[in-house]
């Protein structure tokens, strides 16, 4: 990325990329299906490994608007309107740490995401076998780390396949945003600091979906 990347815009991008994340795994985990729009700007995000432009890796702001909507939602008010996409997004943000810090698993992912990429572009971006990659990704990486997502949700989507595969990609598509979240400076501090600022860029990005 050639750009000014530290900047409250970009890092409000990114982390309305967990937030989709997270709030896409609930959908999944609760009732089998998922916004179409935010699942294939999400798992699109995981195959950019190389952009220009931040807004680049969700393919457009409308993209990522489901996101922007859930982190509005959690960052206003008192109280959590979520406890779960919360709990979901943080244990996110933990285990990324965990990952910066194990290089051999940063270039399995890296490699599996290659593959991912071809795939693709053969058979389409929500397509089975794609999706069962990226599941795989995250089960051979992530998912060894500690402590482990537990998803809640209805065990009749839980222990179907084809919605796990769905539910592991999209884990590892917050890890992604994760990652492009510190790459733009972000930090837990700035989170906490910064919600002002946080909330103005919101009400901004949002006017423009």
């Amino acid at each position: 990325m050639t750009m000014q990347l530290k900047t409250i815009t970009h890092q409000t991008i990114a982390l309305a990329g967990v937030a989709q994340a997270a709030a896409l795994v609930q959908q999944l985990a609760t009732t089998g299906n998922a916004d179409t729009t935010a699942m294939e700007a999400s798992i699109g995000s995981i195959l950019k490994l190389d952009a220009d432009t931040v807004i680049e890796v969700y393919g457009s702001l409308s993209g990522i608007k489901l996101g922007l909507e859930q982190l509005k939602q959690q960052m206003t008010g008192y109280k959590i309107p979520n406890a779960e996409l919360a709990r979901y997004a943080a244990s996110l943000v933990f285990l990324e740490q965990q990952l910066s810090k194990q290089p051999k698993m940063l270039k399995t992912i890296t490699t599996g995401i290659e593959k991912a990429q071809i795939q693709a572009e053969h058979f389409g971006l929500l397509h089975d076998n794609v999706l069962a990659n990226l599941a795989d990704i995250y089960s051979n990486t992530v998912s060894k780390l500690q402590p482990k997502i537990m998803v809640n949700g209805d065990s009749n989507y839980l222990s179907n396949s084809y919605t796990a595969d769905k539910i592991r990609a999209c884990l590892l598509a917050g890890i992604r945003s994760v990652i492009l979240w510190r790459q733009c400076g972000g930090s837990r501090w700035k989170f906490l600091f910064h919600r002002k600022k946080i909330q103005t860029e919101l009400q901004n990005l949002l006017a423009q979906t």
